[in-house]
């Protein structure tokens, strides 16, 4: 059994997390029936596993969302695609590996997906980038929709990124265009786009492959303009006060939910995907059919047209003081 990684919230199970590996090698090692006993353990930490998570801050929900145990892009590809397929290549330069696409079937609906992928250890996560793509992932990510939009295929996309890669090469490279490219041209697809932050969802890198007819993210999932971090360092010059600014960013599903960015949060496994990712992949597959279905009753249209108006919202909202029904930008 892989050792798991443990958050500093978590530490309080760390006791009982022993006593049950202890119970669990004394039962291997004799025929003693310690069921019962174990049975109480398991209990007790998923009880309290599940009071722990349910009252995460922000800034508790981005440890999550990077935890190196959370399922990825490609496990969730894994989990309930069938004939997947790999494609690489932007076709002018390269082929960004922090960026994955292909093609496979949810079910007995062919799709095409997308989305960022991170490592598990520091060697995969050099060989990823961590996750954070370059203009030619970008370049990459533009031309498989425009393959899924020239033969019909609903898009899929997985967000997981910190952010953009922002070294000097991509900038050269043309890092801000690339991104903005793709914002222009996903407004004209003809078919279905559904959006879900799995992990981190961070600034324009998320963005690159997130204007979508739905956007749906996990419980514990993040998705903001830019990190804690940084955005601790540009108020207040200090790095530290990152929780502080987690709160104030509104970057949790709940908030991004009553402000009319985020279509659906998916309910995660106590302790998060990463305690049963099997049972992350279930829901997410479910989710995402149930959306399909919706989108794909809409003609072209009226697709786009809702696409379009779903995005000129956000950033609309009324002043506390302001008249009843006058509109604030």
């Amino acid at each position: 059994m892989a050792r798991r990684y443990l958050l500093d919230f978590e530490k309080p199970l760390v006791e009982l997390e022993k006593q049950i590996e202890q119970i669990r090698e004394l039962a291997r090692d004799s025929e003693v029936d310690v069921s019962q006993q174990l049975l109480q353990l398991e209990t007790l930490a998923a009880r309290r596993r599940e009071e722990i998570f349910k009252a995460l801050s922000p800034a508790e929900k981005i440890q999550v969302a990077r935890h190196p145990q959370r399922p990825s892009t490609l496990d969730f590809i894994q989990m309930f695609c069938d004939d997947w397929i790999e494609l690489h290549g932007d076709r002018n330069s390269s082929d960004d590996s922090a960026l994955v696409g292909g093609i496979a079937r949810i079910d007995e609906t062919a799709v095409l997906l997308i989305g960022q992928q991170k490592g598990r250890d520091t060697k995969e996560n050099v060989k990823r980038n961590f996750g954070m793509a370059k203009p030619g992932g970008y370049r990459k990510a533009l031309r498989l929709m425009n393959h899924a939009d020239r033969f019909g295929l609903p898009i899929i996309a997985f967000i997981d990124t910190p952010g953009a890669y922002a070294g000097l090469l991509a900038e050269e490279q043309g890092q801000g265009e690339a991104i903005a490219v793709n914002l222009r041209e996903m407004f004209r697809l003809k078919v279905p786009i559904i959006a879900t932050v799995i992990g981190e969802g961070g600034s324009g890198g998320a963005l690159g492959i997130g204007v979508a007819d739905r956007l749906l993210m996990f419980e514990h999932s993040v998705y903001t303009v830019a990190s804690p971090e940084a955005c601790a360092s540009i108020l207040w010059r200090d790095s530290s006060k990152a929780p502080d600014a987690a709160a104030a960013l509104k970057i949790t599903g709940s908030d991004l939910i009553s402000l009319g960015i985020v279509d659906e949060v998916i309910e995660e496994p106590a302790g998060g995907n990463n305690w049963a990712p099997l049972q992350a992949g279930e829901s997410l597959k479910i989710a995402i059919l149930r959306h399909l279905g919706e989108l794909m009753k809409l003609d072209v249209k009226k697709l786009r047209e809702n696409r379009y108006k779903k995005f000129r919202k956000i950033g609309s909202f009324l002043e506390p003081n302001s008249q009843e029904g006058q509109l604030t930008k």
